[in-house]
């Protein structure tokens, strides 16, 4: 619930309170004696979803912006009318828990934090996560997340757009734009810091690393987390809870893959920093399209009608581009995915074949131990070049054409040339 204090301008006492008693808004009147062309001051507590009808309620009434209207929390209201103003609007589901416009462009402000603050936040927390990346630490990964100040710029860009506030709009473009460049510069310089001083083991495949190459090639299941993200930031701020949480889940889409092409950079690695990248761009891109288009369809717009249709115009303008974007950014996504899925079916039909073979009566004595793949280096598409297979074979067996039987059946199976190395290893069995 919120408490509004407006001051009332001379000659607009009556207007403002019968505008408050139509809609049966309960208010305190007290004279304003500051000499000023004020004459008084109104004072009522309203639930949450109310605020945008009542603000709406006193400038029809004729108070202009030049009055002061202030909107302030309130912990408990304890009057019959309250409650049944209350009910009366918690019956409208689509306002339930919405704070008013002017309430969601001041969190969105506060969101967005002073330069000087987000440039030192964001390295820190860049920083960190390149530091948890190289130490393939989900925990110091996660850490860096908490700290990143990525959610403000996003929902700033994207209120403006709605409330065609260009100064918020174009300050949270800048704002998001300034966090990637610091995130990407920073990790690189100090991966690379790292890597010439040794801190970090010499000749350490980065590759090998979990953390980081989990962001090598993305698919399709990073948009859903970017989408969902954005989505969750942008119902943070307009139901007025808790952003600290959901502040995470943005700089989850943002803040480690953006480590990880600094980290590619810094290693000379091209096929790293670029699908590194690439999951970079789509998460940004993705959030400011959720959050522009739930916003919308959750029915904010200009305070004034006459700038609702420039509003629309530059949300078309602004969701096309950023869906146009997002769409040739996910030809990678989706090749991955489709790639991605042919390895599985290959690694699947490769090692089913291997296990016809073994479990062959003529091979009894033998045991399948371990099965490894070895892959080209493509970007996108990659398929097994080499098909490692360690056996477990007792000392004295013999096994005529088990290997070139095996490979045959490998490349039946595969539907490709692949190469196939056989490895024995002396099992004893002891009873």
């Amino acid at each position: 619930m919120r408490l509004v204090q407006v001051t009332v301008p001379r000659g607009k006492r009556e207007a403002v309170l019968e505008a408050l008693d139509e809609r049966d808004i309960d208010y305190v009147v007290t004279d304003e004696t500051s000499g000023r062309e004020y004459t008084a001051v109104v004072n009522f507590p309203v639930p949450t979803e109310a605020v945008s009808d009542a603000l709406d309620a006193i400038r029809s009434a004729g108070i202009s912006e030049d009055a002061y209207t202030v909107v302030v929390d309130a912990e408990t209201v304890i009057s019959r009318r309250f409650e049944e103003l209350e009910a009366r609007y918690a019956e409208d589901e689509e306002t339930t828990d919405r704070i008013a416009r002017e309430e969601l462009v001041a969190r969105a402000e506060d969101l967005a934090p002073s330069r000087t603050t987000y440039v030192v936040m964001t390295l820190v927390s860049t920083v960190i996560a390149a530091a948890g990346l190289l130490l393939d630490s989900p925990a110091t990964v996660v850490g860096s997340m908490v700290i990143a100040p990525l959610l403000g710029p996003a929902m700033a860009a994207s209120v403006g757009t709605v409330v065609d506030d260009q100064d918020l709009f174009r300050r949270g473009v800048y704002l998001q734009f300034v966090g990637l460049v610091l995130s990407v510069a920073g990790a690189a310089v100090f991966a690379f810091v790292l890597k010439e001083v040794h801190i970090v083991p010499p000749g350490l495949d980065v590759l090998s690393l979990s953390e980081v190459r989990e962001r090598l090639r993305p698919d399709f299941l990073s948009l859903v987390v970017a989408l969902g993200a954005g989505i969750a930031g942008v119902f943070s701020l307009m139901t007025g809870v808790s952003s600290a949480l959901v502040g995470v889940a943005i700089a989850v889409a943002l803040i480690p893959p953006a480590a990880t092409v600094g980290i590619g950079i810094a290693w000379g690695l091209p096929s790293l920093a670029i699908g590194s990248a690439v999951l970079t761009l789509v998460n940004v891109l993705s959030i400011n399209l959720a959050a522009l288009i739930v916003l919308w369809y959750s029915g904010y717009r200009p305070e004034r009608f006459f700038h609702v249709p420039n509003a629309r115009s530059a949300l078309l303008k602004r969701a096309a581009i950023l869906a146009a974007a997002i769409l040739v950014l996910s030809t990678f996504l989706g090749g991955v995915t489709y790639s991605s899925y042919q390895t599985a079916t290959t690694e699947q039909a490769v090692t089913d074949g291997i296990s016809d073979i073994v479990t062959n009566s003529t091979y009894e004595n033998v045991t399948l131990l371990e099965t490894q793949f070895r892959y080209d280096t493509g970007i996108v598409f990659r398929q097994p070049q080499t098909v490692v297979v360690t056996l477990g074979v007792p000392p004295d067996a013999d096994l005529p054409e088990l290997a070139a039987r095996l490979e045959e059946r490998v490349e039946e199976r595969s539907g490709s040339e692949v190469s196939l190395q056989v490895r024995y290893t002396f099992v004893q069995h002891v009873e």
